[in-house]
């Protein structure tokens, strides 16, 4: 087996069988620290699928920046949990797509040769939790390829059978390798959170990032008003493009962001700028939002629960900005707004979104399209903020086509922030 970045893409074994070893992007305790440095390619040994597991063929996987922690070793090494204390290592990915190469026992949905999509929670067949509340209460819940080993960095990546997802036809594997993570967030945050409906209107923050851009889509599927907040009139045009009846350029309203620690001016000074945003806001929409779409934290809580309509929802799914939040409750309790809290998505919910990829009412936004020798260049670039949008790496294929089986809107190509 190489373990030339430029040979993965070669096999000498059929689906069913499985070489001894692999060429894999791995971080090591040891060398935790800048992604170029904290990934190495090594030759590690490949697993046979336990019950119920299954071994995939990785052809193409996305990249998130949950890997760049992941390499940076903070806020938490991910050595710390899941199974990395068996294995030694990581090997990071949680987006991938290809193609089933070895079922475990128990597994009979799926058989080698089957083309399919990964979505990355795990949890434990045992917990109650996964058969009549939600996976996600588990306590074994974990995040595939960053709380857990053996992520789709790798010739061949080993997950649950009911990670796997049939690939829409529509898509090529780059194109089908890296929406899962952000997509499913945003499906269960808007559609089973929030309930959203027709008429519904929605605040989107970032809405020409990972999270945003489908948050934008599926507003636009559903039959609600989004307005999208943007860092660039460029990216505005591309929320617009998506479905959004408009954008707001963060830039103008600077001041609206906490930075945490301010003074009774600074604070007043903030909110009156978060005041002109709102109304802004109201003005584009015709009425203050339903529901506020979250993710930043610190820097944009507090204008978030402003800005949400009476008896609206705030719905967040994590904090870029900082998860401290400092914010008026009044405008919470007063006006019997909501927060809700969300994570990620069950396979139920991944397997119906995925439905809308392949019926091409929601589509992949896609950047650039790497080699596999792009795995720690492409952190990096994360890292230092310097990507413009969402990276695929090509791991066995070497065309970014490659895959397409039927006709059908595919992915949106855009120079598009995170």
């Amino acid at each position: 087996m190489a373990t030339e970045a430029s040979e993965v893409s070669k096999l000498d074994v059929e689906p069913g069988e499985l070489p001894e070893a692999m060429a894999a992007w791995v971080i090591r305790p040891d060398r935790e620290g800048e992604p170029t440095d904290a990934f190495k390619l090594e030759e590690i040994e490949v697993h046979k699928p336990g019950a119920f597991e299954v071994i995939v063929r990785v052809m193409a996987a996305g990249v998130n920046f949950n890997n760049v922690w992941a390499a940076l070793g903070r806020p938490v090494s991910v050595f710390n949990y899941g199974d990395h204390a068996e294995w030694g290592h990581h090997i990071g990915g949680s987006d991938a797509s290809g193609i089933v190469w070895k079922v475990g026992e128990g597994v009979t949905k799926w058989e080698p040769g089957d083309e399919v999509v990964i979505h990355c929670n795990q949890a434990s067949y045992e917990d109650v939790e996964v058969h009549g509340l939600d996976p996600l209460a588990a306590p074994s819940q974990m995040i595939w390829g960053y709380e857990t080993t053996w992520g789709s960095f790798a010739q061949f990546t080993k997950v649950q059978a009911q990670q796997l997802l049939p690939k829409p036809p529509n898509l090529s594997w780059v194109e089908s390798s890296a929406y899962g993570l952000t997509y499913f967030t945003a499906y269960r945050m808007l559609v089973d959170r929030c309930k959203i409906q027709a008429g519904h209107n929605v605040l989107i923050w970032g809405a020409a990032g990972g999270l945003g851009v489908f948050a934008t889509q599926l507003c636009a599927a559903a039959g609600a008003n989004a307005v999208g907040v943007v860092s660039s009139d460029e990216k505005g045009e591309l929320v617009k493009r998506l479905g959004a009846v408009d954008f707001i350029n963060r830039n103008e309203f600077a001041g609206m962001m906490r930075r945490g620690g301010e003074s009774p001016e600074e604070e007043k000074e903030r909110f009156k700028v978060s005041r002109g945003f709102a109304k802004r806001v109201k003005e584009i929409l015709g009425d203050s939002p339903e529901i506020v779409f979250e993710h930043v934290g610190q820097a944009t809580f507090p204008t978030s629960v402003l800005v949400a309509k009476p008896f609206g929802k705030v719905v967040i799914c994590g904090a870029t900005s900082g998860y401290s939040l400092d914010f008026d409750v009044r405008y919470l309790w007063m006006r019997q707004k909501e927060i809700l809290g969300s994570h990620f998505a069950n396979a139920y919910e991944c397997t119906r979104a995925n439905q809308l990829m392949a019926e091409g009412k929601i589509r992949p936004v896609l950047w650039q399209a790497m080699g596999f020798d792009g795995v720690p260049g492409a952190h990096q670039l994360l890292h230092e903020n310097k990507h413009l949008g969402k990276i695929s790496i090509m791991v066995g294929v070497t065309d970014s086509d490659e895959g397409k089986q039927s006709e059908g809107p595919g992915a949106i190509w855009a120079e598009v922030g995170t």
